[in-house]
Order: structure tokens, then C-alpha cells, then sequence
């Protein structure tokens, strides 16, 4: 069946709408949350793994020390982050996202702070915004693939500078390798300084000590 000349621009039109729609809710929603750290990982680790085990005590300390956690919303290491806040009685936050395959948000999440995104953009600015850091557990392509966004915006001055950290040395730093040996040090590809807020770490106490340390003259919103 033919379209009317201009019906997928009016389309696209309309499709605004619902862009600017998510971003009022995701801001109405985390406008009172306070500091806050997002916690990436695997969906595919479950409880018992030590990835799991690791995510829900990276997200009970967290909460002990006053942040609000936000996960992707979904199951695995997401999962396990939003558990340990909850169980401390931190902000449990869930950007969820609508996929093919139905994900459905785990049972972690406080019932007022899951935000169900359509568009991956509007979501990853979410995460962007209110993030007063990045901790990035062993998982996949969308856990690298939010890895790189967060540097790549504060490597160009799109985002104020806060800490990235790998959290599994035995998992990032044949990566982490490659990014100063091939993009650094053999191509100059990047500077010293686009690293300077990356760190890799396997102690939960020294993750929450480098991000305090990171902001001594207090927490704002990236941008």
C-alpha cells in the first residue's frame, strides 16, 4: 500500500512528542533522587555467580553511603545491584527499556522509581545525567557499549568528568592493556589525560573510596 507524499515525515513529527514525553518523566522522577551511581554488568550472571554476589554488595554500599543506585532495570548483574540497595534501604532506580524479547523489570526496584524508556538515546542520557559515577561489572556488548559512550562524552567536554570504574581485573585489563598500548602509547590515538578517570578495581571499599574522593567540593548533575 502506497504512503500520502509526507505521511513518514508527519510520522516523525509526532514521534517527537513521545521522545520529549520520556525525558519529562525520567526527569520528574529523578529530580528529588540526590547523588546517585549506576551499575552496569551482565544480564546473563545469576544468583550464586560471583558477578551477582559482587553487584548486590557494590549496591548495598553504595546505598550505605548515600547513593541512590540505577541500573538498566533488567535481571543478571542489574539485578543484583538493585537488590543490595534495597536491602540497605537506598534508592533502588530501574531505566528500563522495551526490547523484542520482553524484558521485564526485576523485583528490585522501588515501585516509584522505574522509568520504562522506548529510545536506547533518551535512556542513555538518563543514565548520563545523573550519574556521579560509572561502575561497570563483566557483561557484554551494551555493557561496553555504555562503557564507551561514558568516556567518549567526557573525553569531548559533553559531560562533567566522573570516576568510570571496571570493576573484575581479571576480566577488563587485557582491555584496558589494549586501550594504553594500542590507542595510547603505539598510535596516540588518545592522551594521558582520557584516562585519568578510568579505573579498574576488585575491592568494593576502595570503589566507594575513589568515588567520594572524587568530589571533594560536593555532587552536581553532569550537564
Amino acid at each position: 500500500m502506497a504512503l500520502m507524499p509526507g505521511s513518514e515525515f508527519m510520522a516523525d513529527g509526532w514521534r517527537v512528542f513521545k521522545i520529549m514525553a520520556e525525558f519529562v518523566n525520567g526527569f520528574e522522577i529523578m529530580s528529588a533522587v540526590g547523588p546517585a551511581v549506576s551499575v552496569f554488568g551482565s544480564t546473563r550472571v545469576r544468583e550464586g555467580d560471583a558477578e551477582y554476589q559482587l553487584g548486590e554488595t557494590m549496591g548495598r554500599m553504595l546505598a550505605d553511603n548515600g547513593f541512590a543506585v540505577i541500573t538498566g532495570g533488567g535481571p543478571g548483574a542489574m539485578e543484583a545491584a538493585n537488590k543490595g540497595a534495597q536491602s540497605s534501604g537506598g534508592a533502588s532506580i530501574g531505566f528500563n527499556i522495551k526490547l523484542p524479547n520482553q524484558q521485564r523489570p526485576n523485583p528490585y526496584i522501588d515501585y516509584d522509581k522505574l522509568v520504562t524508556f522506548e529510545y536506547f538515546f533518551v535512556r542513555k542520557v538518563m543514565f548520563l545525567k545523573y550519574s556521579q559515577a560509572f561502575i561497570v561489572l563483566p557483561g557484554g556488548f551494551g555493557t561496553l557499549d555504555e562503557l564507551s559512550e561514558a568516556i567518549t562524552l567526557i573525553q569531548t567536554g559533553k559531560s562533567q568528568k566522573f570516576p568510570v570504574i571496571m570493576m573484575g581485573s581479571e576480566y577488563w585489563s587485557d582491555f584496558y592493556t589494549w586501550i594504553r598500548k594500542r590507542m595510547l602509547e603505539e598510535n596516540g590515538f588518545i592522551s594521558e589525560a582520557d584516562l585519568d578517570f578510568i579505573f579498574i578495581e576488585d575491592d568494593p571499599a576502595k570503589v566507594i573510596d575513589l568515588i567520594l574522593n572524587f568530589y571533594p567540593e560536593g555532587y552536581s548533575i553532569n550537564f
